[in-house]
């Protein structure tokens, strides 16, 4: 089995190679360039760099399915559809950005709108299989009726914190590699065929991602786009609620967590005060106005994701799952 899940992550980064240059060749047909917001000074000349590179790893994932075992697959293809639909979502933002030349695509009601919506979806399918139970290490609780609300938070935070931690090259795209990598393990160690069907995806992708950061790290040819960055978070939350293993995101997680905290804390202190506590929100690029290098920031997020989701792994095979 372990052979398995080697080969298709090593076949899906040659899938995701491969694919690479012809997805650059023709997001640049197309036009499909990144405008930079007027505020972000630092990253002027990344102005029509093409965008829309998620299709690298989206692409790869699906190819991924062809190494998943035949039986109890239900729940790797519910994963991958929900992935699609938030694909969907970034693509509609990405391409009214492209459209209309500008950097505003979907209204922020539109994408909250369509973010709820997939997540009820996934949080109703949840409460109607009776998989309402969380798992913490070897700590099991079943919360009922809550597992509605709260898969919906999952989603929707995960989705929005991915989508924040996408602002420098290969940033979102090597913390989301770490992340998924380990959690991959961490759902092949529960054993049965279910999550191991799951944890195939996260191989697949890892191998996407891995080709996909051969174009999009410093300087990158090509940005991921809403399109990557929906699709990375609506696939890191909904593999999360459907292993039961939300309350580990977090911890795992915890880069995304900074991300989405730091721009929370701006938005209200500034609401309040008409002051800023960081230079520039989220927080990657408070350290990029302080004069740190995009590449220096990259690693450190890399080295803690990596410490976070080690720490987690070693306790789950410590004491079980």
């Amino acid at each position: 089995m372990t052979v398995k899940f080697l080969l298709c992550g090593l076949c899906c980064l040659i899938f995701a190679s491969l694919i690479s240059p012809v997805v650059l060749w023709f997001c640049k047909k197309m036009h499909a360039s990144q405008s930079i917001l007027h505020y972000v000074d630092k990253h002027a000349s990344k102005e029509g760099t093409p965008t829309m590179g998620g299709f690298i790893f989206i692409l790869t994932l699906i190819f991924s399915c062809f190494f998943m075992f035949s039986e109890n697959s239900f729940l790797a293809w519910f994963a991958l559809a929900v992935t699609l639909a938030y694909a969907l979502l970034g693509f509609l933002d990405d391409f009214l950005k492209v459209h209309y030349h500008h950097n505003e695509g979907l209204k922020p009601y539109q994408k909250i709108i369509g973010q709820v919506g997939i997540a009820v979806i996934v949080a109703v399918f949840l409460f109607l299989s009776e998989r309402t139970a969380l798992t913490f290490f070897n700590l099991q609780f079943d919360i009922g009726w809550g597992v509605i609300p709260l898969v919906i938070l999952v989603l929707v935070a995960t989705v929005n914190s991915v989508n924040l931690t996408d602002g420098l090259d290969g940033l979102a795209g090597v913390v989301s590699f770490v992340y998924v990598l380990v959690f991959g393990v961490i759902l092949a160690l529960v054993g049965t065929v279910e999550m191991s069907n799951m944890a195939m995806l996260c191989f697949g992708l890892c191998g996407g991602i891995l080709g996909f950061l051969m174009f999009n790290c410093f300087p990158a040819k090509i940005f991921m786009g809403d399109t990557g960055s929906l699709a990375l978070g609506g696939f890191i939350g909904v593999i999360a609620v459907l292993g039961g293993l939300e309350l580990l995101l977090p911890i795992m997680g915890v880069m995304f967590v900074l991300s989405a905290l730091s721009d929370i804390i701006q938005v209200l202190h500034y609401k309040r005060t008409k002051r800023r506590v960081f230079l520039m929100a989220p927080l990657h690029h408070h350290f990029e106005q302080k004069g740190v290098h995009e590449n220096r920031i990259v690693v450190v997020y890399m080295v803690i994701t990596t410490a976070m989701c080690i720490g987690v792994l070693a306790g789950v095979i410590a004491v079980g799952i």
